[in-house]
């Protein structure tokens, strides 16, 4: 997420259609993650990711299609959060997704 959405999350427009959406997955399958189906969907992620281009764009910000539940896991394998060379850090997930130092694990997943 960068300064230039910033102002977008605080939209009652986004506010309304991530309730709207999270209500929606509840209802579907309890609110799972939709990529990982194993935890609970904290975050509601544009599959196309936002962008000064598409700011404005009602059928890419707020529409349903565009929108995943996702769990923060897998929601920091879609932006490559703990990827060594975007986001150091002390440690790396096995494929269950536990943690394990970097010492002793594979790459980051």
């Amino acid at each position: 997420m960068g300064k230039y959405t910033d102002w977008f999350y605080k939209t009652k427009s986004w506010e309304r259609c991530r309730s709207a959406y999270i209500a929606y997955r509840r209802g579907v399958d309890g609110g799972m993650c939709e990529i990982c189906h194993e935890n609970i969907g904290l975050i509601v992620h544009h599959k196309i990711h936002l962008d000064p281009g598409n700011m404005n764009d009602p059928d890419i910000t707020l529409n349903h299609e565009n929108l995943q539940l996702v769990c923060h896991h897998c929601h920091d394998v879609i932006h490559g959060y703990g990827n060594s060379q975007k986001n150091p850090s002390r440690v790396t997930f096995d494929m269950m997704g536990n943690p394990v130092p970097k010492s002793e694990g594979s790459p980051c997943f």
